[in-house]
């Protein structure tokens, strides 16, 4: 059987708070407690700096819905292909006050005040204003504190959390095409309401590359729809979803990428599609109450559109997501969402299998449903197999539609007692 070659690939340690990191050139962060959150000594507002002014690039919920500082956001993004800061609270503001906040943490910066250079993202229950008193006093203090130590990087993380049960951080560095080497760091936030119709939670990512605005927003688009886009918890898209990109140039010998087609770029856009699938997966395996990880991965499908729709399908099923938690190797449900997927398939050419990671000590695989029938499902040998996969954390559905050359993956988890529990009282 052919393997399907990935970028999607988790954490090896998933859960692990990294100790210590390799940031990008040229950034600063900070995290302060600004009595925001219901634990008054949490932080709970961020920041990151850019020493000179960065591309940027951004995707927004398409809830019709928009927050506040989404709308504000959109619009300094279209306005301005260059910023220079990120601002994060936990919780919610109105236009008015999200224009406040901007205005207020440019000053604070001493940034020139003839075009804004911060984005503001925001998260918290949907409709509950803030006290604008203490984030505004906050930001001078969130400036004051800025630096580029591994502990503020991680202050960030942690100060962004909501349900979140672990900070979402990673860094790393990478070896372009012409052999000179950048840096990227990013944090991540969400455990509900997470569903791909970008963005699917709170993201962001920081580069020292050096990357023309527009070749930024185009490696973004292709990124987010391998990472962001291909996440599922629980099927419902926030009214706050935001993922920003900066990238600032300060790496040294960077040298502009501002050709869609350059080996440089290139690489830059796949790096950049691995970072964020590793933050992605990290999103899904913080799931509210999940105990399962579930990896989808379609093949063979006649584009790569078909294949997303069906893994999305699967994704996005309660009958796919209860068996799961209830370790049901129920086949029956999983091409039931195929079927009902919308794509145009032939029933006689579907596989599907159940495996464990390949990167586990012992790889096992049950073969489900072979060319439109049910296949290894009758043996208790079989039913033991299958046990043993579904018992372990992570688990691959791998479904091979069998008519034509194209691939796709999705990310999400188990649908357990402990969602409802979170989610039936959560204002």
């Amino acid at each position: 059987m052919r393997r399907y070659s990935t970028l999607l690939k988790p954490a090896v340690h998933p859960k692990q708070v990294p100790t210590s990191g390799t940031y990008p050139l040229g950034f600063r962060v900070a995290a302060v407690n600004a009595g925001l959150k219901k634990n008054a000594k949490a932080l709970d507002m961020a920041l990151v700096v850019s020493d000179t002014k960065a591309a940027v690039g951004a995707v927004f919920t398409k809830n019709a819905f928009a927050a506040a500082p989404v709308i504000v956001a959109r619009q300094i993004v279209a306005d301005e292909p260059f910023v220079q800061a990120v601002l994060v609270n936990a919780g919610q503001t109105g236009l008015k006050d999200a224009n406040a906040a901007i205005v207020a943490t440019d000053k604070a910066l001493n940034f020139a005040t003839s075009s804004k250079s911060t984005i503001m993202l925001s998260t918290g229950v949907i409709g509950v204003p803030l006290k604008m008193d203490k984030i505004l006093a906050a930001i001078p203090k969130l400036a004051a504190a800025l630096d580029s130590s591994h502990a503020s990087w991680l202050s960030v993380a942690t100060g962004i959390m909501t349900t979140d049960t672990f900070p979402k951080l990673r860094s790393r560095e990478f070896i372009g095409s012409t052999g000179k080497s950048y840096r990227m760091a990013g944090w991540a936030k969400g455990a509900g309401m997470i569903h791909p119709n970008m963005g699917t939670m709170l993201g962001g990512i920081f580069t020292d590359a050096a990357v023309a605005p527009a070749c930024l927003k185009a490696a973004l688009g292709y990124a987010v729809e391998r990472s962001f886009n291909a996440i599922s918890v629980d099927g419902d898209t926030s009214t706050n979803d935001s993922l920003v990109v900066l990238a600032n140039g300060a790496a040294n010998g960077a040298v502009l990428m501002d050709n869609v087609a350059s080996e440089d770029f290139i690489a830059f856009r796949d790096n950049l599609t691995v970072f964020a699938a590793e933050l992605a997966g990290l999103i899904v395996r913080d799931g509210e109450g999940a105990t399962k990880f579930l990896d989808i991965q379609v093949e063979n499908a006649k584009s790569f559109e078909d294949a997303k729709a069906v893994a999305s399908s699967i994704a996005r099923s309660p009958l796919v997501k209860t068996a799961m938690f209830g370790q049901d190797a129920n086949w029956g449900r999983i091409i039931c969402a195929v079927g009902y997927s919308g794509v145009d398939i032939d029933p006689t050419k579907v596989n599907l299998r159940m495996e464990t990671r390949e990167s586990e000590r012992t790889h096992e695989i049950v073969h489900l449903f072979k060319d439109g029938a049910p296949f290894e499902v009758f043996s208790q040998q079989d039913k033991d197999k299958a046990k043993r996969i579904l018992a372990g954390e992570d688990i691959v559905i791998r479904v091979d539609l069998g008519i034509g050359n194209s691939n796709a993956q999705m990310y999400t988890c188990d649908l357990t007692f402990d969602y409802v529990k979170i989610n039936i009282d959560y204002t």
